[in-house]
């Protein structure tokens, strides 16, 4: 039982971090956010709705520049005000803002958030276990290989999520009479909306898949949902 402590504090930690984060974000999202009220975004918003026959889905927008959607951990979904100016300026459409909306309502929907938490913890306790077995063979190196080791599962976990909300996206869009379109162009337009270059970057390093992987997956549910190419 002695040897396993580390191990177990591990987890208590994960979890109070998990608890504490998500606290943290709340608060930070309910100083910093308003309802959207857009005239152009919300008929779109609206017929979401309605394809997953739910009287309403409120999106608000969250106070800072950086572009980016987001699903909180109490399943709200916010998108920065940075984004929503880009689209104010012309440079996304109202359609493809929209599918980031659908994204993060994919996230919501398959439980993401609260599966990251858990797997916080998980990995906290991974990391702890492999640091002790390796320091007996690596001194003084074990934990840089934990830490590495459980970074690479972190992230191919984060790219699986983002998968799998790609695929809840491109069918709301499809369902809600919006298409997969808007979702795929902006895409290709997000490393230059977002100011990221990850094309040096490993992918088994990318939280996020590649955008090209990203089109080329939509593509092969278009073909198996029978929709012709756009």
């Amino acid at each position: 039982m002695i040897k396993l402590m580390p191990i177990l504090i591990a987890v208590a930690y994960g979890l109070l971090m998990m608890r504490f984060s998500a606290w943290r974000t709340a608060r930070e999202l309910d100083a910093k956010s308003t309802e959207l009220a857009d005239p152009r975004l919300n008929p779109l918003i609206k017929d979401m709705a309605k394809a997953l026959d739910l009287p309403r889905i409120r999106v608000h927008i969250y106070e800072i520049e950086p572009v980016n959607g987001l699903a909180a951990p109490d399943g709200r979904i916010f998108l920065t005000r940075g984004f929503y100016n880009r689209f104010r300026a012309g440079d996304v459409t109202a359609e493809e803002l929209a599918s980031v909306v659908a994204h993060e309502l994919g996230h919501v929907a398959l439980g993401h958030s609260r599966r990251r938490m858990i797997d916080f913890s998980g990995q906290n306790a991974l990391r702890t276990a492999l640091a002790m077995v390796l320091n007996r063979f690596l001194p003084g190196i074990g934990p840089l290989v934990a830490n590495t080791a459980t970074s690479l599962l972190s992230a191919r976990l984060s790219r699986g999520d983002e998968y799998e909300a790609d695929e809840y996206a491109a069918a709301l869009l499809v369902k809600s009479g919006i298409g997969t379109a808007p979702q795929k162009a902006l895409f290709e337009k997000l490393s230059r909306l977002t100011g990221a270059h990850g094309a040096s970057t490993p992918a088994w390093l990318l939280s996020h898949p590649k955008t090209e992987e990203r089109i080329q997956a939509i593509e092969k549910l278009e073909r198996k949902w029978g929709i012709a190419k756009a």
